[in-house]
């Protein structure tokens, strides 16, 4: 491997590889350090909505992705305790129709997309090291990046070092960089399960029935990804031994939900793991010849999952900025300015999301009816399409504190 990198990225997974993958397509010495041995699944990272999708083919990977077993939803049905049954069939979204050459939202196993994207960045000339050790790093023009693998240690001095590891950043923790937040509402956990052939796989649902909001994912075959989103203090039964048990009878017993038998049946073969649903965010995820990408510079609540598609509009903006033979910390500036503003929109969209799905009993029944009729018949303006077709698409007044006000009043 050679001695000197352009750029070196800290993390490899869905971001990481990404933009290895876009840097060595066009000639920039780059390498990835990551932990795992292995990509793992991490319950997250598996749903990519249509304005992500338009990044994802943009940066000329989609194609890639789906030929390594991704699929399309098409359909989206709001199967819910208003709705239930055959009563939501008249209000499905044909999710296909939503952006121009976007076959719809994009699900995928999060370690088959790392796979993926690491063998096309190997193959497009980029180093990747996996079980990398003891990383530190000391911003500065250049950046000094240090590491251990195998028991062998390594200093490198690239001309930039992105960020790419994750919500629990060590480079963010090392750069000392601000993390701001919202309070967390909820909590929302996720399995993997198979042996529900009865799924159709260009079905998504996401609906709220009694005390859990629910949704529910394609993953290929007879997959699907079941995800519930709960109060804290409905914790107790997700979070012990029987917690995948518990999950699948929370399904099956769901009557708002056509297919909630044939889940009944459905098999686990992957973890139930649950985090807190809040908002988090940096102000400016760049330091001296560091920028920080995806869920390492803030993520957005997953209720609405934005994360794959924020990452992907990052690593087009770094990307770009690079491509055009720029370094230092200020050509980054466009990219913080147009993060930051992203970032507030999709933060006021998740909370209305939060709101409308996740807050239960018969006041929040009716709310989110009244919200629902509000979007869907009056044509009222609302923040939650930025979630399908991207923030920046939907005027500025969608966001402002009037119009949800307007949108949830009694």
């Amino acid at each position: 491997m050679p001695e000197m990198y352009d750029v070196v990225i800290v993390g490899g997974g869905i971001a990481g590889g990404a933009l290895a993958a876009v840097l060595a397509r066009s000639g920039i010495a780059v390498a990835v350090l990551e932990r795992d041995p292995v990509p793992l699944d991490r319950v997250r990272g598996e749903f990519m909505a249509p304005w992500g999708v338009a990044e994802l083919k943009r940066l000329g990977l989609l194609e890639t992705l789906a030929e390594a077993g991704g699929i399309f939803t098409k359909r989206s049905i709001p199967y819910d305790e208003n709705t239930p049954g055959d009563s939501a069939l008249p209000f499905a979204l044909d999710l296909s129709a939503i952006l121009p050459d976007v076959p719809g939202p994009f699900c995928m196993s999060h370690p088959a997309m790392c796979a993926a994207l690491a063998a096309v960045a190997e193959a497009a000339g980029a180093t990747v090291l996996r079980g990398v050790e003891k990383i530190d790093l000391l911003a500065g023009s250049p950046p000094t990046v240090s590491f251990s693998r195998d028991g062998v240690a390594a200093e490198w001095r690239p001309r930039l070092v992105i960020g790419a590891d994750g919500r629990n950043s060590q480079v963010r923790r090392q750069l000392g960089l601000k993390v701001l937040a919202d309070p967390p509402r909820m909590l929302i956990g996720g399995m993997l399960v198979q042996r529900v052939p009865e799924w159709p796989q260009d079905l998504q649902v996401i609906g709220t029935e009694g005390r859990m909001h629910f949704l529910v994912f394609p993953q290929g075959g007879d997959r699907v990804r079941l995800y519930l989103c709960y109060d804290f203090a409905d914790k107790a039964p997700y979070s012990g031994s029987q917690r995948q048990e518990n999950v699948i009878a929370a399904f099956a017993g769901l009557t708002c939900l056509p297919y909630a038998d044939a889940i009944s049946r459905a098999q686990p073969i992957g973890p139930f793991n649950a985090f807190s649903n809040e908002d988090r965010w940096t102000e400016d995820p760049t330091a001296a010849g560091v920028v920080l990408i995806g869920d390492a510079a803030g993520h957005n609540d997953p209720i609405i999952g934005q994360g794959l598609s924020i990452a992907l509009r990052d690593i087009r903006l770094v990307s770009e900025i690079i491509l055009a033979d720029q370094w230092n910390q200020e050509a980054f500036r466009p990219y913080v300015e147009e993060r930051l503003e992203r970032m507030r929109r999709l933060r006021i969209t998740a909370r209305l999301a939060v709101t409308l799905r996740s807050e239960f009993g018969e006041e929040a029944r009716m709310r989110r009816q009244r919200a629902g009729r509000r979007m869907r018949v009056d044509k009222m303006l609302s923040p939650v399409l930025a979630s399908i077709v991207g923030p920046e698409r939907l005027p500025a007044a969608a966001f402002e504190q009037a119009t949800i006000d307007a949108l949830l009043a009694s």
